[in-house]
């Protein structure tokens, strides 16, 4: 079984890249001014300006924010956790938004600047509140961030109802990649700096998801990988929230799939958990483009409802022991027996 494994490691990542770049070269040929991207004066140049950038930050954003609910949920060292239900997305809206109240002229990368450095604070809130929890159930560390994350979304909401800027607050709360054109996409490939500095640093991340003593006893500093970790995650959210806005689930669901089918090797899973969150974002975009022709739907209430429904399959799936999940159905059932014995 173990062969197997390896096998599908090797060869199914092979298939999904491929499905992945199948899916982005669909997204450069789907839209309302057709196949070559035509303008509405029947300019043709919309491809190049429009189609291209907006695939380039799909990919991009899926990567991201996969990558960075994979980093959480092995520096919180629980499967629930994720930049939406840790307080990193809330947190990065409210420092955006602080700087559209102060600074409403400030370029992209100052409120990329001011959504990290929220982001960071609220996240390093989350992990503090953790350490000093008594009991850690796993169903209380996702309450705990969703609870935080409420506090923080309650104040950028009633700062945006006080200066009317909902309409604002709304754009960076629900992703939406029909703005991405040439000229406002190229900060995204700081994703892609972050996502390779995320793969240098995957067996590290490994070990600190064993424990704080674990990874002391190795001889690593524990407290340099999780600031490390969180700057990544802190950084790929900001990015992604003032360039297109949060995309709920993508950071919960993909490395959840991704663990149940490789386990939690950060170095292993790493490269599916990229393909598969650039897979899932690409895809229901498309969705968002086709289901109500020639309207678009926005890219958060399509992965609402598609994240939704695969966490849900996700947690009332048949619970099937660790020591039996990879066993062949045969082994499976003579392992009771066995026990017995």
């Amino acid at each position: 079984m173990i062969g197997f494994q390896t096998w599908f490691a090797r060869r199914g990542l092979v298939v999904l890249a491929a499905l992945t770049l199948a899916a982005g070269v669909a997204s450069l040929f789907i839209g309302a001014g057709g196949a070559v991207g035509a303008s509405p004066d029947g300019e043709v140049g919309y491809f190049l300006t429009s189609r291209v950038p907006r695939t380039i930050a799909l990919l991009l954003a899926g990567t991201a924010m996969a990558l960075s609910g994979m980093i959480m949920q092995m520096l919180a060292r629980n499967r629930f956790a994720e930049p939406s239900t840790a307080g990193t997305i809330d947190s990065a809206t409210l420092g955006v938004l602080i700087v559209m109240i102060f600074a409403p002229g400030m370029p992209v990368l100052g409120k990329m600047a001011a959504g990290t450095v929220a982001a960071l604070v609220g996240t390093a809130l989350f992990m503090l509140i953790l350490r000093r929890m008594p009991m850690r159930d796993p169903l209380m560390v996702p309450l705990v961030g969703i609870m935080l994350g409420g506090v923080i979304g309650a104040v950028a909401s009633y700062l945006a109802y006080r200066l009317d800027l909902l309409q604002a607050l709304t754009g960076l709360q629900t992703a939406n990649f029909s703005a991405m054109m040439q000229g406002r996409y190229e900060l995204m490939w700081l994703a892609l700096l972050l996502s390779a500095a995320a793969f240098l640093a995957a067996d590290r991340f490994t070990v600190a998801g064993l424990g704080d003593d674990f990874t002391t006893n190795l001889g690593l500093n524990y407290g340099r990988i999780v600031a490390f970790g969180l700057l990544i995650v802190a950084m790929n959210t900001a990015l992604v929230v003032v360039h297109v806005g949060a995309i709920p689930f993508i950071g919960l669901i993909v490395p959840n799939l991704v663990a149940m089918a490789l386990g939690d090797n950060v170095r292993r899973t790493a490269p599916w958990v990229a393909l598969l969150g650039a897979f899932l974002v690409v895809v229901s975009d498309i969705i968002g483009r086709v289901v109500n022709w020639p309207y678009e739907i926005p890219l958060g209430l399509i992965m609402s409802v598609v994240g939704a429904a695969i966490f849900l399959a996700i947690l009332l799936r048949p619970e099937t022991p660790r020591s039996r999940r990879h066993l062949t159905p045969e082994a499976a059932k003579e392992a009771p027996r066995a026990e017995l014995d």
